[in-house]
């Protein structure tokens, strides 16, 4: 697990499970890579006088598998995405926030207040929202790029030069747009259909990963390669050349959520940072850093306006991107096991 972003070098303690973790005054986040900026931690360990350690994932899955590992009552916090909330919520490990104890959620957009993964928002709040695609080097690849055949059967240009997040949930759901297959299949040659189509598409990847999913495509490491539009952005701002995909078939869309863990070891502070994020100028320092979008209603002064032209953010008119489906526990085994078996 990467650690990025910290205000203390006690982070390493709180996952031996260090008992000063949970004294007064502390906060324990555990967050993706890369998504929230330094001076934005710094502003509510001042405003609440709270010591914030962060750790850091590179999926959704990683994240899980700490947490039942027995980071539980380690963190007080979490950042899935929508799909993984409702996992979370299923195996009991995110807190119910009873009503009343987040002053701010009224400046949640009526839109996202009641989301079928967690209704009524009872353990989480919503945080940035965005889409997963792939870019490509359009000075190394003049081909059309707005297929998901450039990952999932790639011309000749580009075997070899491929880079595949390190994350079951969107690589699958893509693959599954792909083929034109439902997401949590139980039909025994869809599935057989898309293990051979990912082990055949395998040898043409040069890489799982996600940390530096931007930079190895900043530094043309790959020519293309799945990631997150906000992410993308940020990589065609060192290589102008880059152009993210949205592809016919469609892509993967997502809303991230902060969950409140079960056994927080700070649970008051952990609803203070939710409320924090929830006050306009704050969570618009997320969206300006990250560069994806937030459903907080008063944002609009406080967002950098390229937000709204950048290519990144407006998906073509026409076609429709999947959210990530979460899948009965028996149907997951069988899709678990795809995964592994693509990652040998």
């Amino acid at each position: 697990m990467k650690k990025l972003l910290t205000t203390t070098a006690a982070a390493t303690a709180l996952l031996m499970g260090a008992t000063g973790a949970q004294a007064e005054g502390k906060l324990a986040i555990y967050h993706w890579f890369e998504y929230i900026p330094q001076d934005l931690l710094d502003k509510f360990s001042k405003e609440h006088d709270v010591e914030v350690i962060m750790d850091t994932y590179d999926s959704n899955e990683a994240m899980l598998a700490t947490l039942k590992a027995g980071a539980i009552g380690t963190y007080d916090v979490a950042v899935p995405t929508d799909y993984m909330v409702s996992i979370l919520i299923g195996e009991g490990l995110a807190d119910e926030i009873a009503s009343g104890e987040l002053s701010n959620i009224g400046n949640v957009k009526a839109a996202f207040t009641d989301p079928a993964y967690d209704p009524g928002l009872k353990h989480s709040i919503p945080y940035q929202g965005g889409t997963t695609s792939f870019s490509v080097d359009t000075a190394e690849y003049t081909g059309d790029i707005d297929s998901t055949d450039i990952i999932f059967n790639p011309p000749e240009e580009l075997h070899g030069k491929i880079n595949v997040l390190d994350s079951q949930g969107e690589v699958l759901a893509l693959a599954a747009v792909h083929m034109g297959i439902p997401q949590c299949s139980t039909d025994r040659d869809q599935l057989k259909a898309l293990n051979d189509m990912l082990q055949a598409a395998k040898p043409h990847w040069a890489s799982f990963n996600s940390d530096t999913a931007k930079e190895v495509l900043a530094a043309g490491d790959v020519v293309a390669g799945m990631i997150f539009n906000g992410y993308a952005a940020k990589a065609r701002e060192t290589r102008e050349t880059l152009k993210y995909a949205y592809p016919k078939q469609g892509w993967v869309n997502w809303m991230d959520s902060v969950v409140l863990l079960k056994d927080a070891p700070n649970r008051e502070n952990a609803l203070k940072f939710m409320d924090f994020l929830l006050e306009p100028e704050n969570i618009a320092q997320v969206t300006n850093f990250a560069r994806y979008t937030d459903v907080v209603e008063g944002t609009a002064e406080f967002i950098d306006p390229e937000l709204a032209s950048m290519h990144e953010s407006n998906p073509p008119a026409g076609i429709e991107g999947v959210f990530v489906e979460a899948c009965d526990a028996e149907t997951q085994a069988v899709y678990d096991k795809i995964w592994t078996n693509l990652k040998k």
